[in-house]
């Protein structure tokens, strides 16, 4: 909620509680809303009605997709858009639509202006308001000004019990070999919950919360667990700190601390992102991606919007869809502008390793050089991010993310030679991050491989896959593993240590239980 429309909620709040207090009708009280607020906010007078009755948009509309199923109708495609849309004066609401609106308020569609009759031919006016002086000295205690009354938020189970799972889930991890844990289906049904009730908050809800200082402590701390946690145990303690925050946001709080919690949604909702690309669960990660669009679009800050969204390209990056991801490392180049971030410094990475995904190692010299420019627009921006955003390797951009991305460009380009010497530049710099590490063995290999030496490409590719846990052997590690395998079963399909590389990478989770980093 932006200061011009907390401030026009806040005298709506002060003309209804003074309304209430003297006995006027919802009606009465929209008038003197609109004529306190048209002047400085263009009030409409639709709008001013419901705010007379203190009531969200969600509200509204839940009210008439009641009516909808009273009258044994379709349920109506209305929506708090096309609503906030009628509010602002910017669409006028077609007939049907006009008359349950005056039906929810009950008034005639003139209070709520529009002209014209209501297209029911009668009135909308409760019988106590057509009735004697009597009904009308009493109009506060109508039952439908009693149903439009907002209570408190009751506990709602569906998230106590997912946050449940996921408590039960970290104490299992406490007591068992982090090696034999997966992303089950009621982890999955927790995850994907806390995200859609967050993703409601947002959507359908006045956003305005509260947050204390240590929750954005934990924010950040959970980033630097990012590269030391295993992604499971890490996931149960973003999620639980994810559904705090929607709990905050649910509840009408201060709007100066409003951008803040949002800020610390997106952060979460992308990170959550992120550690479900290492579980390899790809739809559920572009879930939380897009759950922290909708979180950062709320800040407005062109750097937070521009890292959810580089962040989200590596969706498709990793798992087949080049193309997509070279148009989302775009959008969010555009979205971060000159704003110096850690996007600025990734995406071109990104547009760099999709341009050589879609060419391959048989790239031609103008591909080669288009993505040499990329990584050097990469470079370039990285020395102008802040010396903290350069250490953040969830949030920001390391530079040893820009080795190993730049060592993965130049491999999947063919150029063996300079690959080489950035992935060993990269593989010192990765001491506590045991994914990244096999991921670049994986592309040293991948360098042999080109360069015909099949027996070292296999030795390195087995020794990639020894070294990392079992935890980590997710989707994620696996499918660049694939393509190596079947890269050298083109070349010579019974190389020596072919056999043993394939009994690794399908080892069953009992066969190096509690191995690697």
């Amino acid at each position: 909620m932006t200061g011009r429309q907390h401030r026009e909620t806040e005298i709506a709040r002060q003309v209804r509680a003074k309304g209430l207090a003297a006995g006027r009708t919802s009606a009465q009280i929209a008038d003197e809303i609109h004529e306190a607020c048209t002047t400085q906010f263009s009030t409409t007078r639709i709008k001013a009605h419901r705010l007379s009755h203190g009531i969200a948009l969600a509200d509204v509309i839940e009210q008439v997709r009641a009516l909808f199923e009273r009258d044994k109708k379709p349920m109506p495609g209305i929506g708090e858009t096309l609503l906030s849309a009628y509010e602002s004066g910017l669409k006028r609401p077609g007939p049907e639509y006009l008359h349950y609106l005056c039906t929810v308020y009950r008034v005639e569609p003139v209070a709520l202006g529009y002209d014209g009759p209501c297209i029911c031919g009668h009135g909308h006016r409760m019988p106590a308001l057509t009735g004697g002086s009597e009904a009308r000295e009493r109009p506060a205690v109508l039952p439908m000004e009693r149903e439009l009354v907002i209570h408190p938020m009751p506990p709602d189970p569906d998230a106590q019990d997912d946050e449940n799972i996921l408590r039960r889930t970290l104490l299992n991890l406490l007591n068992v070999d982090t090696s034999l844990a997966e992303l089950d289906g009621p982890v999955l049904g927790a995850c994907e919950g806390i995200r859609r009730r967050m993703d409601e908050t947002l959507v359908s809800a006045t956003v305005s919360a509260a947050m204390l200082d240590q929750w954005e402590e934990a924010t950040y701390s959970f980033g630097r667990q990012y590269t030391t946690t295993a992604p499971l145990r890490l996931l149960c303690d973003v999620l639980l700190e994810l559904s705090a925050v929607r709990t905050a946001m649910s509840r009408r709080q201060p709007t100066d601390l409003a951008e803040r919690l949002c800020r610390m949604a997106a952060q979460l909702s992308g990170l959550s992102g992120m550690i479900l690309i290492n579980l390899g669960d790809h739809r559920l990660a572009r879930s939380f991606f897009r759950t922290g669009r909708t979180a950062a679009d709320e800040t407005g800050d062109r750097a937070l919007r521009a890292w959810v969204c580089v962040r989200e390209s590596l969706v498709p990056l990793y798992f087949g869809d080049a193309r997509e991801a070279l148009h989302l490392a775009k959008k969010s180049r555009d979205l971060a502008g000159s704003t110096p971030c850690a996007a600025q410094a990734m995406a071109p990475v990104v547009e760099a390793r999709a341009l050589a995904m879609m060419s391959g190692a048989d790239s031609k010299k103008e591909v080669v050089d288009q993505a040499k420019r990329a990584l050097a627009r990469a470079r370039n921006a990285f020395s102008h991010m802040r010396e903290e955003d350069q250490e953040d390797v969830a949030f920001g951009y390391t530079e040893r993310q820009l080795y190993f991305y730049q060592g993965d460009v130049l491999t999947k380009l063919g150029q063996t030679i300079e690959a080489e010497v950035v992935l060993d530049q990269a593989l010192t710099k990765y001491e506590d991050h045991i994914v990244d590490q096999t991921l670049i063995r994986l592309d040293q290999a991948q360098c042999r491989l080109i360069d015909g030496d099949v027996k070292e490409a296999l030795a390195i590719g087995t020794k990639a896959l020894l070294l990392v846990g079992d935890e980590y052997l997710t989707d994620f590690i696996v499918r660049p593993a694939l393509a190596l395998e079947q890269a050298i079963i083109a070349q010579d399909p019974n190389a020596p240590g072919l056999d043993a590389y394939r009994t690794t990478l399908r080892r069953t989770k009992a066969q190096l239980k509690g191995g690697g980093a």
